[in-house]
């Protein structure tokens, strides 16, 4: 072509040379629904809390507070101040029994926003030395880890609460005081 003539583009030259002549090819048509354009697609996140508050509670310390109430409604501090948590614990407690846990932090000089889930709490007793147990049953074979750390033996209470899930299964046992132990279980 001439000075002002139109040029091939570089991309559809190479294509053409390199047999990837797409000018006559059926336009393609994009199977997904028009709703699914960047930033609005994909699956929405599970919730993870079953509450969430603001209470006013000045008399808190800090900023920040994680803790666990037990069946029996005694709370167990994870961190934050050794002061008392219970404003915080009421909050929940309007729509959430015990046990739960929850999470806190200070929203002004006066406001704390708490979030909590309800947890399920085992005693377990004679268990592996550990904070941390990890059992898991597919097909024939049972297996117990401490700490992440594969150990012999059983614990019956996991092995029964993971069969109430089905024939396969997985339960993870973290401990909260003593022989206390928040548990989750689920099916494979």
């Amino acid at each position: 072509m001439g000075l002002f003539g139109r040029r091939e583009p570089l991309h559809e030259r190479l294509a053409r040379e390199g047999g990837l002549d797409t000018r006559d090819a059926p336009e393609q048509v994009d199977p997904r629904s028009p709703w699914q354009e960047t930033g609005v697609h994909g699956i929405a996140r599970a919730r993870e809390w079953d509450v969430a508050r603001t209470v006013e509670a000045p008399d808190v310390e800090g900023d920040r507070a994680t803790f666990v109430v037990l069946p029996d409604g005694s709370l167990l501090v994870e961190d934050g101040p050794d002061t008392s948590l219970e404003p915080l614990a009421a909050a929940v407690e309007q729509e959430l029994q015990a046990p739960y846990r929850a999470r806190a932090a200070r929203q002004g000089e006066r406001l704390w926003a708490v979030q909590a889930r309800r947890i399920e709490v085992m005693k377990l007793r004679n268990t592996p030395e550990g904070d941390t147990l990890d059992v898991t049953h597919a097909g024939d074979e049972t297996e117990l880890k401490a700490d992440g750390a594969r150990v012999f033996g059983s614990v019956r209470e996991l092995e029964e609460r993971g069969a109430r899930e089905g024939p396969e299964y997985s339960v993870h046992a973290e401990r909260l005081d003593g022989d206390l132990w928040e548990v989750r279980a689920a099916a494979l």
